[in-house]
């Protein structure tokens, strides 16, 4: 006899402590961050205030929802609109993510070995990115040049072509502002007329890295962020920041390994069960990432590092290059020839409108299926859209649901007392000093 199916309920975001910290905070954060937090962490972006106000009505039914009924018992519940919005909203960014792994893995990705990049670079060139998003762009480009050149080279075929997908992330584990490139790259190159695969070679990363490093600098020295001098001083530290990292190879048939890793590569910047939200103290407690070590923020600079993270309205986070960009995916797709390499294994149903249901994404993300009845444990399905005001508040207000919550309304803060040295605004090449990244431990993940 089968156990039950996990009872799905809708969650409440305004309980939460990433909720009630950004209700508490926003308006006051919004005035005086020009003032106080823009040498920090970058300039004003109005495009996040708008972001803020989306998310403040994400999950609140008075801003509409969908009716779900069980067709057998009559049962329904409502579910509100969610606000869509990337890296802020936990919630609606976690949906992206189980998206973004099951569609990569079934319409870009081949079934061939992987490997898992992470291209870093020192800390003291950081913040030309966090002034100038556009950079983030020209960073992806650089690791992907340098990783094509070697893999072109590793296999004995002519005009070889590797396939890689690269997602920006520029956040670490305090939310710090870290620009670095998660890659998801081909493990040899496609070659010839019907799509066939050499498997590469191991690489030499020292050999990458210096390559890497090389690109690196000449983009941001042709676009005049650096100097030839500072060129000159990072060259001639032994150790320079840049860091290249390679995982295990990533067998085609290991399925779940690939779809995880391309969730991980989008991730969210911030995790809600990692937060203390104090209202009292007006700070927020963050645990690292394995719980060893926390870190104490106060409210508003906490919500300035997290807007730092923020894409701006349309910035592609995630580039396709070589054999998996978009032209070349769509070159093959009007040929027919999509699926010429021998290894490849047909998806079976249609794939597109399964990855779509919502109700099953978040049966995968939380175990319980949405649509089962929690009384009759029957079939529910969605039975209209209220986005009316009228009709939402009618309906609300018959259930006692309307303005039904008892949270007192923001506090008045008073702008931070923030006093900047000439030291937090410039950056001093002291040749005694060595910028290195941290060590990245990759492997304990695909592994798992």
């Amino acid at each position: 006899m089968s156990l039950p199916a996990a009872v799905y309920r809708p969650r409440n975001p305004h309980l939460s402590d990433y909720y009630r910290c950004v209700e508490d905070y926003f308006e006051t954060f919004v005035r005086v961050y020009e003032e106080s937090f823009s040498r920090l962490y970058g300039f004003w972006r109005p495009y996040i205030e708008q972001v803020i106000y989306r998310y403040l009505d994400c999950g609140d039914p008075h801003n509409g929802f969908a009716r779900v009924k069980c067709k057998d018992c009559d049962h329904e519940y409502l579910l509100a609109f969610s606000c869509k919005r990337r890296h802020f909203c936990p919630s609606c960014h976690q949906k992206r993510v189980v998206e973004f792994g099951e569609w990569l893995c079934v319409d870009v990705l081949k079934k061939i070995p992987h490997r898992h990049f992470v291209f870093s670079i020192p800390k003291i060139l950081r913040r030309y990115f966090l002034y100038d998003r556009r950079l983030l762009a020209d960073l992806s480009r650089c690791a992907w040049e340098s990783l094509k050149v070697f893999l072109q080279d590793s296999v004995p075929e002519d005009d070889p072509v590797p396939g890689a997908v690269i997602a920006m992330q520029t956040f670490g584990d305090f939310l710090g502002f870290n620009p670095h490139t998660h890659i998801l790259v081909t493990d040899g190159c496609f070659y010839g007329e019907k799509g066939m695969f050499r498997v590469a070679p191991p690489l030499e990363l020292k050999k990458l890295e210096a390559i890497f490093r090389h690109k690196v600098l000449r983009m941001l020295l042709n676009k005049g962020k650096i100097t030839q001098e500072r060129v000159r001083m990072l060259s001639g530290w032994k150790h320079t920041g840049f860091n290249v990292f390679c995982g295990n190879r990533i067998s085609p048939t290991d399925e779940t390994a690939m779809e995880n890793l391309a969730r991980y590569i989008i991730r969210a910047s911030f995790s809600q069960e990692r937060m203390q939200y104090l209202d009292q103290e007006g700070t927020v407690v963050y645990r690292s990432k394995r719980g060893e070590t926390t870190k104490c923020f106060p409210a508003m600079e906490w919500l300035a590092a997290m807007c730092s993270h923020i894409p701006n309205r349309g910035e592609q986070m995630v580039k396709y290059y070589g054999f998996y960009s978009n032209v070349s995916r769509g070159k093959r797709q009007k040929e027919g020839s999509d699926d010429a390499v021998p290894c490849i294994i047909e998806p079976q149903g249609d794939l597109k409108a399964f990855r779509k249901s919502w109700a099953r994404l978040i049966q995968k993300i939380y175990e319980a299926d949405p649509l089962v009845c929690p009384k009759c444990q029957g079939k529910m399905r969605v039975i209209g859209s209220i986005e009316d005001p009228s009709v939402i508040r009618a309906i609300l207000e018959h259930l006692g649901l309307w303005l039904v919550r008892s949270r007192p309304p923001p506090k008045i803060h008073y702008p931070p007392n923030i006093e900047y040295s000439t030291a937090d605004l410039q950056i001093q090449p002291q040749t005694d000093i060595l910028y290195g990244d941290p060590e990245y431990s990759w492997d304990d993940y695909i592994q798992a």
